[in-house]
């Protein structure tokens, strides 16, 4: 009578089948604390909103990416609104700490270029978080602008002209409209940059400051239109 076997046997002989290996058990997630789960949807809406705009970003889009659902989100800021504010009002801080640490040459021209190289160096940092100051708040949303964060750093900057012009007969009256048109020249020229990444930061601040300060060391004490003076 033939040797009984389990499965296909080879000359007669006993073949015992592979005990398969037990499963893996999956992963357990690791679960973040409240703290943890803020930021995360903090870094989250950031990249989104420097990716989409305000507008064109939605919660359940943010909750997806974080991989929650939408009252986590709504449950940590009560809204998109309140994510946004949070997360323009820590890139607003961000960029002022960056320029008023940046200023601390006790020369003009090297105040221009320490607040020159301390914008360009964050655009090139932090650039989702400057395209997300860069572009259009919601209306009414009472949060902070790149404009009025300019305005905040030409304020900086008009004490500093303000000292500089009055010890050169100037009329100090004057520096804030300079401080705004040298700060604006900056931002918008950072705008610009932010983009074409060309040339380095280095070259980009030594220009502006060249133009700014050779300008500034040729002021006319009261200066006139040309075509004014022609009629």
């Amino acid at each position: 009578m033939p040797e009984v076997t389990d499965g296909e046997g080879v000359g007669g002989r006993r073949v015992t089948p592979p005990v398969p290996a037990p499963k893996a058990k999956p992963a357990s997630r690791v679960r973040m604390s409240a703290a943890q789960r803020r930021e995360q949807l903090i870094a989250t809406g950031r990249q989104l909103f420097a990716e989409r705009g305000f507008d064109a970003t939605s919660i359940e889009e943010v909750a997806s990416r974080a991989k929650v659902s939408k009252p986590v989100v709504y449950e940590h800021f009560g809204g998109k609104e309140g994510l946004y504010a949070v997360v323009v009002d820590r890139e607003v801080r961000a960029l002022l700490d960056r320029i008023t640490t940046a200023l601390t040459a006790g020369h003009p021209r090297e105040l221009l270029e320490q607040a020159a190289l301390a914008l360009l160096t964050y655009i090139e940092e932090e650039t989702s978080g400057f395209r997300v100051l860069v572009r259009e708040s919601p209306l009414m949303s009472g949060t902070a602008t790149f404009s009025s964060v300019m305005n905040d750093v030409a304020h900086q900057v008009e004490h500093i002209l303000g000292a500089e012009y009055k010890s050169r007969g100037y009329d100090p009256k004057l520096a804030e409209l300079y401080s705004q048109a040298l700060v604006g020249m900056v931002a918008l020229t950072g705008r610009w940059w932010l983009e074409v990444r060309k040339p380095r930061k280095e070259t980009v601040a030594a220009h502006l400051v060249n133009l700014a300060w050779n300008g500034l060391s040729h002021l006319e004490a009261k200066p006139t239109l040309i075509t004014a003076r022609r009629h």
